[in-house]
């Protein structure tokens, strides 16, 4: 099963085709600005029973080098048989579209882009009759938009800066950047970017941060992933209102059955956060012989 960060790695080029060309210019590398470009279908099966699938296909239309193809790669990992397929990819649409075909991969730690973009060859030293040399994209070379201005300015860029960087310490300054400049931002374009955003994160612990921003400073918004997080945040708040509830039930007890309750025993009673220990504690309150004893049984 694919993961949210592997989609949103590759899906923001299919929501902004016109994203590649802005990253390049971070790659050392020329694409003219596309003036079309067309989602493809990612299926690169053939007929024999191997099913192969690129994640993001684009085909570009430019007014200086004419069209050409874009196969986007997200690559959580080094995986030893991933080049041998992408040298399948650009070869199978080469021949299949008769276009120049690109391979862009994005990664979100060092040691992946790394690894990804040293150039393969499929023959021996001395004849590299197809070698792969993929463009990649990740923490080593996207840029870090710590400015509202700056993120303002390029939305999808922001939120790709953020995605790639999620593993690392600067991600909440990007973060805070591109929340602050999505207030600005009509429903219908921050409501992609907050989702791309949230699961490109994954479980990293910035994801946490991401949702609070959300939360407060674009409260208003409505999309999906904002209604998510507005929800955890409510079930967080019923929990913690149903533990305090259970921690004030069980010192109720215990001081109207006269028993004698420490300051150590009234804190971990009241900090206490799961209402399911809580009840068990309530249970054992009603006849246990001291405060104490009603966590003997742990």
């Amino acid at each position: 099963m694919v993961s949210p960060p592997h989609e949103a790695m590759h899906r923001v080029f299919q929501h902004d085709p016109g994203l590649f060309s802005r990253v390049s210019r971070f790659l050392g590398v020329d694409i003219p600005k596309p003036i079309g470009a067309t989602a493809l279908p990612t299926d690169l099966t053939e007929a024999s029973p191997v099913e192969r699938r690129v994640d993001t296909l684009l085909r570009f239309e430019t007014a200086e080098q004419g069209p050409f193809l874009l196969a986007v790669e997200a690559q959580g990992k080094k995986d030893p048989d991933k080049p041998a397929s992408w040298a399948y990819y650009v070869s199978y649409l080469w021949t299949k579209y008769r276009l120049p075909a690109a391979l862009l991969v994005v990664c979100q730690d060092h040691a992946t882009a790394k690894w990804a973009q040293q150039p393969v060859a499929s023959g021996p030293a001395q004849l590299p009759t197809l070698t792969l040399r993929p463009l990649v994209v990740g923490p080593h070379n996207m840029p870090v938009i710590t400015d509202p201005d700056e993120a303002r300015a390029d939305l999808v860029l922001a939120s790709l800066a953020a995605i790639t960087h999620a593993a690392e310490p600067v991600v909440n300054a990007i973060l805070k950047a591109l929340s602050t400049a999505l207030r600005d931002a009509p429903e219908d374009i921050a409501a992609p970017i907050v989702e791309f955003t949230a699961h490109g994160l994954g479980n990293r612990p910035a994801r946490h941060l991401w949702r609070n921003l959300v939360a407060v400073d674009l409260s208003f918004y409505k999309s999906y992933i904002s209604e998510e997080i507005r929800d955890e945040g409510r079930e967080q708040g019923r929990e913690q209102g149903r533990a305090q509830q259970g921690a004030q039930d069980v010192l109720l007890v215990l001081e109207q059955r006269g028993l004698d309750v420490s300051d150590e025993v009234r804190t971990r009673i009241t900090e206490c956060g799961d209402p399911e220990v809580l009840r068990h504690w309530l249970a054992r309150a009603v006849t246990a012989a001291s405060a104490e004893a009603v966590f003997e049984s742990e």
